[in-house]
């Protein structure tokens, strides 16, 4: 696409700034308000608005600014990691906000072009953005954070991410959105009997009964420590102590979870950490977020310690966050500038661990899956693996903030037990730590951001294999595909 017909072909500002508001109530969905009875309409609205462009140019436009409301307002919450240390890094803030929104809505953009040239131009849109939509949760390490089926999460719906995952469910809303469009009518007839058809069928999955319960007790521990404050040696210690405490209260569990990176200490120079940690479950099993290093590589790391201090269990976090974890460039950034990932406390990032594991934790308590933080955005890793009894996910959400960005994430985690079939416990040092069942109920929940600890009476089962755990994404790229098949027979009847 050449500039000089690009820019002719803008908008105006007034008109840009609709297309904004379009893509922005589609947003209302997600955590906090997921007010999904908005973010629909929304929906509609901003196909609406993309699929009126009279050129490429013009639909470029349209689906940039579209984009760019809808990611600015879902992922509001990129701005907190720069106010850790707002002297040094508050002044990024505008610009990641702004590179985050315009950034992504590039995907929106380019399709919102090229359907322009589809004979059924309403149905390519729609083939269009549901495929940049699975384009973006795999190109550059993926992002798929903030899909458009995620509108559903909270509602019934979300059930049938089990058959069809989260990229069918992206599919087949914006197929819903679609059909009002295509006729007032029936086609908003039809936007109705889906989306009332996909909520029957949510409702009966989440009323299916349920086997016996796994006899284990396990305490998820919380101990809400600030960011900025986190690796003060002062509060570091405070920290630690306050682990301790809420792990030695009342009779030992089974199984005791510390969140992500909860251990101010390096256990590679404090071999006496372990020991000390074990020793307050009486020598029963504690999971711990830990950072270690070997020479100047460090790592994101699980452990699993027991007895008197021995390690049973590891993990490597191997699904690392771009600019949080690690820089691309990483090493010419740290040496040429002084440049580090922000959540790296070891030189200029993170090592990638070397893939997806199941821990055997032993008869009792099975095997489980580990899950550290960003991790559980993706849903291919779970089924990357041998299928587990169970998925542990710990996490340090306090880096996105009281609001948007720790309810969002949890939404995620909540969505990948219903994807898999699968109980997930979920433990974070702000929060939030929960249990959440293999269809993704809650099941028990500590309060956001006060110290605390859960203690939980056995763990719910997992379900037989899902449709989702079986096949992934198949059903999606045959949707995906008849639509785009739709998209291109030359109807003579044109959308209204």
């Amino acid at each position: 696409m050449r500039l000089k017909p690009l820019f002719a072909a803008f908008p105006g500002w007034r008109q840009a700034g609709w297309h904004v508001l379009a893509g922005a109530s589609v947003a209302l969905s997600q955590a906090p308000l997921l007010a999904w009875y908005l973010a629909f309409p929304g929906l509609i609205w901003a196909l609406w608005r993309m699929s009126r462009a009279a050129s490429p140019a013009m639909g470029w436009w349209a689906g940039w600014f579209v984009g760019a409301g809808y990611f600015g307002t879902y992922l509001n919450w990129i701005v907190y990691p720069f106010f850790v240390d707002p002297w040094v890094y508050g002044w990024m803030a505008p610009f990641a906000f702004a590179l985050m929104a315009f950034g992504l809505g590039l995907f929106w953009a380019a399709a919102a072009a090229v359907a322009t040239c589809f004979p059924q131009r309403l149905l390519g849109l729609v083939a269009l953005l549901a495929g940049v939509e699975l384009l973006r949760g795999h190109i550059f390490t993926g992002f798929p954070w903030g899909l458009v089926g995620h509108l559903w999460l909270g509602t019934p719906v979300e059930h049938m991410a089990a058959y069809v995952g989260a990229t069918g469910l992206t599919v087949l809303t914006l197929l819903a959105a679609a059909l009002p469009l295509l006729n007032r009518l029936w086609g908003g007839a039809g936007a109705a009997a889906l989306v009332a058809g996909a909520m029957a069928v949510g409702l009966t999955q989440a009323q299916a009964p349920e086997t016996p319960m796994r006899p284990v007790t396990l305490r998820l521990v919380q101990p809400a420590a600030a960011q900025s404050l986190k690796w003060d040696p002062d509060q570091a210690r405070i920290l630690f102590q306050r682990q301790l405490d809420l792990t030695r209260a009342g009779t030992p569990a089974d199984l005791t979870i510390w969140p992500e990176t909860a251990i101010p200490y390096l256990f590679e120079y404090s071999p006496e950490v372990p020991s000390i940690i074990t020793a307050a479950s009486s020598g029963k099993p504690v999971a711990i977020g830990i950072q270690r290093v070997e020479g100047e590589q460090g790592w994101n790391s699980l452990r699993v310690v027991q007895g008197a201090g021995q390690v049973v269990a590891s993990y490597d976090k191997h699904h690392l966050v771009p600019f949080g974890e690690y820089m691309p460039l990483g090493d010419v950034l740290w040496n040429w500038f002084g440049i580090g990932a922000f959540a790296a406390q070891v030189g200029n990032g993170y090592s990638a661990g070397p893939g997806p594991a199941v821990l055997d934790l032993g008869p009792d308590l099975g095997h489980v899956l580990p899950l550290i933080c960003y991790e559980a955005v993706f849903p291919a890793i779970p089924r990357s693996v041998a299928r587990p009894d169970w998925i542990l996910q710990i996490t340090n959400d306090a880096w996105f903030g009281p609001f948007t960005g720790p309810f969002q994430h949890f939404q995620l985690s909540r969505l990948r037990a219903i994807e898999m079939g699968l109980p997930l416990v979920r433990v974070g040092n702000t929060g939030v730590t929960a249990v959440i069942d293999a269809r993704g109920g809650v099941v028990q929940q500590l309060p956001f951001a006060q110290a605390g600890a859960l203690d939980v009476a056995g763990l719910g089962p997992a379900l037989p294999a899902t449709a989702y755990a079986r096949y992934g994404d198949l059903m999606a790229w045959v949707l995906l595909f008849g639509l785009f098949l739709a998209s291109r027979w030359p109807w003579r009847r044109k959308p209204g």
